[in-house]
């Protein structure tokens, strides 16, 4: 099966893409700007960080810093790649504050943001910052109240985003998530083996039929873990996920294995 080719999933026409997590973990930033510098080289699709304010792996109180001033400067350094958070936490932002700063690193990017999004989960963030962690529930329903509020303030900035910005929505929910992914999204990202992928594609599938919107404008993306393309590419790419996104946290930030798959992305592409 090629990229261009989707059978019954009409989101498979999308090329492969590769991004990177580079995680902003147990290393100074000027080993995180080299990181993405590097991975831009070689020719990586995103640049993504993540929207936490203390490690999740290795020494809970190491090394750390902060998303959207991130992304900002990645904006300068970086010339080709679209960059994002991989996912920013609705609840650490006032939305229409969040909608503002988007719009700006969007034109300081000169239109490579990707907005990335999601509910929210690591609790030491919400209890060592003063935010309410409430339950699950609540935290859905108050992005689900965010996001039109992001995109009404947008329409109202001047001057306003440099392009449409693509929103990718994180998360697995069935009932609540994949339905604002549905109402929202450009891009839904997903974790887990491909038959757990195709089971949310196909759910997704039907909150886009219920509210009359096609599937296939939604790009399918899914985090790879440690795994390499031999072991998990085809299984993925089948099910129609493109866009596939490496992890690689500090201090030494081995992009050995995002070589390999932008190696494999481009076989793919190309076929």
């Amino acid at each position: 099966m090629t990229a261009s080719e989707s059978t019954d999933r009409p989101y498979g026409a999308f090329p492969v893409r590769i991004g990177l997590q580079v995680q902003p973990q147990h290393a100074q930033y000027a080993d995180i700007r080299r990181t993405v510098a590097a991975a831009e080289e070689l020719g990586v699709d995103v640049a993504f960080n993540w929207d936490h304010f203390y490690p999740l792996s290795g020494e809970a109180d190491g090394l750390h810093f902060e998303c959207w001033t991130m992304l900002a400067a990645w904006a300068e350094a970086t010339e080709r790649v679209e960059i994002g958070a991989l996912v920013t936490c609705n609840s650490y932002r006032n939305p229409d504050l969040l909608a503002d700063m988007a719009r700006t690193v969007d034109h300081i990017s000169d239109g490579r943001l990707i907005f990335s999004i999601g509910a929210g989960w690591f609790e030491r963030d919400y209890d060592e910052y003063g935010y309410e962690f409430g339950t699950a529930g609540r935290r859905l329903d108050a992005l689900g109240e965010a996001l039109p509020r992001i995109e009404q303030r947008w329409t109202k900035l001047n001057p306003p985003p440099a392009r449409d910005i693509p929103v990718l929505i994180g998360g697995g929910g069935e009932k609540k998530t994949l339905r604002l992914v549905a109402q929202h999204a450009n891009i839904w990202h997903g974790f887990g083996d491909a038959e757990t992928i195709a089971h949310k594609h196909a759910v997704l599938d039907e909150h886009c039929k219920s509210i009359g919107r096609d599937p296939g404008e939604i790009e399918r993306s899914a985090g790879v873990g440690d795994k390499s393309p031999e072991v998990i590419g085809k299984g993925l790419l089948d099910v129609g996920t493109r866009l596939f996104t490496v992890s690689s946290s500090g201090p030494d930030y081995d992009l050995g294995l995002l070589r390999e798959w932008i190696t494999w992305r481009d076989e793919i592409n190309s076929k």
